[in-house]
């Protein structure tokens, strides 16, 4: 029996090292040179200083900014350490609850804009990171955007094109705006 216990020990070390060791530094080498700025978390960065990652979502309150999805991380949102959906379904009254006060708060920031409020604004995407809106969603937000910076409405929907990114491969998902690169380049003034 001792000798049976020796090898399962053996095989247990060998697999750990080879699993816990070995792999994940193969991974992450491969990773760290086949795709650096992916690796390091996409960091984006204005005159040397750090503003955000173009994989996390982040929050925008000022009206002269595109507002992200609402975030399902908890007290502090956009947190990927606590990333996760909120778990509430259609027919569950806080959803519901959750749902009606963002579309209240979308249209006091903008009380003029009368067009239906896109999903995408008022719902927390399964990680709650999503740092990507629609493009309905954002030319819904285009004419309090262009108001606040005193910019054309046409001005500022020609950049959220700009922003637009395609479908993956082509064929997965659907065009979407990164929000973080979207108010860059407002701010920029690209």
């Amino acid at each position: 029996m001792i000798r049976e216990l020796r090898i399962a020990m053996l095989v247990f070390l060998l697999l750990t090292i080879l699993t816990g060791v070995a792999y994940p530094a193969l991974v992450t080498l491969v990773a760290s040179v086949a795709f650096p700025a992916q690796a390091s978390g996409s960091l984006v960065t204005v005159d040397g200083r750090l503003v955000g990652s173009r994989l996390i979502g982040q929050s925008f309150s000022s009206p002269r900014y595109f507002r992200a999805r609402p975030s399902a991380t908890g007290a502090a949102p956009n947190n990927g350490a606590v990333s996760s959906g909120s778990n509430q379904g259609p027919l569950n009254p806080a959803l519901a609850a959750a749902v009606e006060s963002r579309v209240a708060a979308l249209r006091a920031a903008d009380p003029g804009n009368t067009r239906p409020v896109p999903v995408d604004l008022v719902t927390a995407s399964a990680s709650g990171l999503d740092p990507h809106i629609s493009i309905a969603a954002a030319e819904f937000q285009a004419p309090r955007v262009a108001r606040e910076r005193g910019l054309p409405e046409a001005r500022v929907l020609e950049m959220v094109r700009a922003a637009t990114v395609g479908r993956t491969l082509g064929v997965l998902g659907e065009p979407r705006v990164n929000v973080l690169e979207l108010n860059l380049a407002l701010d920029a003034g690209r």
